[in-house]
């Protein structure tokens, strides 16, 4: 597969940490975990065709030009992280009377047509 993407495997490290390592093709992937299949359905479509792998989740974007795939303790524990991580509340813009044009009280004549005015 002619690919210009860079493929990163991400798994946890004996000590906790995590453990990235890149990898130029799918074939140095395949000597460590099994392919089973390939993704067919990924809503970004630059992803679709990549191979699936036993053991890991994937493939996911990550920016434009890197492929990357997670170990299932991994997954969990980054997608935990990112739903609480506490979002910046935004201030909503107030409506600023700058650049309106004021409206003049003047009075209408009545569309009755009997010549009396609405105030």
């Amino acid at each position: 597969m002619s690919l210009n993407k860079q493929i990163r495997v991400v798994t946890r490290a004996s000590d906790g940490s995590l453990r990235i390592k890149d990898f130029e093709d799918f074939d140095q992937i395949a000597t460590l975990h099994d392919q089973i299949g390939i993704d067919d359905c990924s809503t970004d479509l630059t992803l679709r065709g990549m191979p699936l792998f036993r053991g890991l989740i994937g493939p996911l974007a990550e920016g434009k030009s890197i492929v990357r795939y997670e170990s299932p303790e991994v997954f969990e524990a980054l997608t935990k992280e990112w739903s609480q991580a506490k979002t910046k509340r935004r201030r909503r813009k107030t409506k600023s009377t700058a650049g309106t044009v004021p409206i003049p009280n003047v009075p209408m004549a009545s569309p009755l047509g009997s010549g009396t005015m609405i105030p």
